[in-house]
């Protein structure tokens, strides 16, 4: 059984929502992509804390070797991660083990059976693991104290089981107490449902065409009882608890497995009342994380959903949530909460198994279009400039955005702003730049804010990639061409407008209906700058209608490869 059947992520973030309790709270919250940091591939389980004791959140993400730890700048942006591998790994959370001051990270082992603590040495590294036997195969892990004596404890989801091992203090734990009684578990979350000052664990899961919620109550000693269970009309994927309407009765939030989320309100006796559903923006990716995004004291609903977006349902304190807010991002993830920047507003990172890590900060009433970030610039020729790319900055707020200053870096990019030193309420202003550079490559640059909307700085990312080669033309078109009869030949040319010799990789037909077209080239030599090579292409329709390919010159990896070439053709 493939480990990612289960899913994956753990939302460990209790301290970090009660840090940001009691501050007033702004009128709004929005949200910008800071960056994104690379991690190692196969990102699907995250969790944050405090590794190195410097005040500023770290992130721990599992991934396909094992997992890896990227310490925070404090600004959104993280360090290079370091790799501890363990490809048995499956899920990860944060506590302090040992109760020695220090963050230590378990892990739950999917293929080796067992969960591994890793204490942390407090400067950001991790000792040899501490590995406990579990009765299945680990994939899930989630921390709390099931039998109140102040030492952290875990559960997990080892098929078939749901099973708690109690901590002894020193990163080691007894042997796990195991619970068939839900069928098939997907997903956990843990809380007191029904006020006894026990902890409780609650699942979604999937078992046939049957989809079902349950609630096994635990006991105070480790030991969980059988599971309440409630059918589902629609699949879940995650589950959240948190009070959500003032009753002092914590409540369930579901993440639906193809969009949407689903409210259910506790009775404070394990029980709840009938689901209440809300559509998110696009087809939504699932996992949910309860906290109070625009510090209202009313939780908010997160959600990743598509095209790539976060979803946030704000909550209106009685149980009930406003429409879908989207969000956009450069992709989605798994998400964790926690203030990444110490502006002391919760902020949203997520883990992306093709991407890594992505930030997206809290800037209270600013926002800014487009908030797919970073603003990129298309690929683009050397020496030559890109068109005009504009990202606007909207005041939300019921008062005038003061700006202190705004600073530009990246010689690639040429910047101006319309922002002056104040934005009135509901107004807006723009930044405008151009991309060129005379050497290929990817470049980067940063517009930074300081206003008063945070305490930190919010930044506009700017990317841009240019290549040293020419392709003319960018199109060929072929027109109408009787089925099995050849065309004539188009041509194509490459030249290096570089100051270096370069090699192509790989030259001729990718993508789409390839058997209709056929081509030769001489582009197997070094060009050297200044030089040119072609290529011909023909057109054979092998049946009638459009017919539509693409040709490539393709530059070794690292490179920076000019765009393709569409190709089109009507079989006649």
């Amino acid at each position: 059984m493939a480990r990612r059947l289960f899913s994956f992520s753990l939302l460990y973030a209790a301290v970090l929502i009660s840090c940001l309790a009691g501050i007033a709270a702004p009128a709004w919250a929005q949200f910008e992509t800071r960056a994104t940091s690379p991690m190692p591939p196969g990102a699907y389980s995250i969790a944050t804390g405090d590794f190195n004791n410097d005040g500023k959140l770290d992130i721990v993400v599992v991934t396909d070797n094992g997992f890896a730890v990227a310490l925070g700048n404090g600004d959104g942006t993280f360090q290079a991660a370091v790799s501890y591998a363990d490809t048995s790994s499956a899920a990860v959370a944060v506590a302090d083990f040992n109760r020695d001051g220090n963050m230590d990270i378990v892990v739950a082992n999917y293929w080796t059976s067992n969960v591994s603590v890793y204490l942390g040495n407090g400067d950001g590294t991790f000792q040899s693991p501490i590995s406990t036997s579990t009765a299945g195969e680990a994939g899930f892990v989630f921390v709390g104290d099931f039998n109140n004596d102040g030492k952290p404890d875990v559960v997990i989801i080892d098929l078939p089981y749901i099973s708690v091992l109690l901590g002894n203090g020193d990163g080691t734990f007894q042997p796990p107490s195991n619970n068939d009684s839900f069928v098939l578990p997907g997903y956990l979350a843990v809380g007191d449902f029904n006020n006894d000052h026990k902890l409780d664990v609650i699942t979604v899961g999937t078992f046939g065409g049957s989809y079902s919620m349950g609630v096994l109550l635990g006991n105070g000693d480790g030991t969980l009882q059988n599971s309440l269970t409630y059918p589902l009309e629609y699949e879940p994927y995650s589950v959240a608890a948190g009070e959500l309407n003032g009753d002092g009765n914590l409540d369930a939030v579901l993440g639906y497995y193809l969009g949407g989320i689903a409210v259910l309100l506790g009775n404070g006796d394990g029980t709840f009342q009938p689901v209440v559903n809300y559509p998110t923006t696009g087809l939504g990716a699932g996992w949910v994380v309860l906290s109070d995004f625009n510090l209202d004291g009313k939780l908010d609903v997160m959600t990743p959903s598509g095209p790539p977006a976060v979803d946030v349902f704000w909550g209106n304190g009685d149980g009930t949530f406003q429409p879908a807010q989207g969000y956009g991002s450069s992709a989605a993830g798994i998400p964790a909460v926690g203030d990444l920047n110490g502006d002391r507003l919760p902020d949203i990172v997520m883990g992306n198994g093709d991407y890594g890590a992505i930030a997206m900060l809290n800037t209270g009433v600013v926002s800014f279009s487009p908030t797919t970030g970073p603003l990129t610039f298309p690929l683009q020729l050397v020496g030559t400039t890109s068109h005009v790319e504009t990202v606007n900055l909207f005041n939300n707020g019921t008062s005038a955005l003061s700006i202190s200053s705004i600073k530009f870096s990246g010689q690639q990019f040429k910047t101006k702003s319309t922002c002056g030193s104040s934005v009135e309420p509901g107004g807006s202003c723009s930044f405008t730049g151009t991309f060129k550079t005379n050497t290929a490559g990817t470049y980067t640059g940063l517009i930074t804010i300081v206003d008063s909307a945070s305490s930190k700085p919010q930044f506009v990312e700017l990317t841009g990639t240019a290549t040293a080669i020419k392709v003319s033309p960018t199109s060929l078109t072929f027109g109408k061409q009787r089925v099995g009869t050849k065309s004539a030949p188009q041509n194509l040319t490459a030249t290096n407008k570089g100051n270096v010799a370069i090699q192509f990789s790989g030259v001729g037909l990718q993508d789409g209906e390839t058997e209709d077209f056929s081509s030769t080239n001489n582009c197997t030599g070094p060009i050297e700058p200044g030089a040119s090579c072609a290529a011909t292409v023909t057109f054979k329709p092998t049946r009638k209608g459009l017919r539509s390919a693409t040709f490539v010159f393709l530059l070794p990896l690292g490179s920076v490869s000019p765009a393709s070439v569409t190709l089109a053709g009507t079989g006649d």
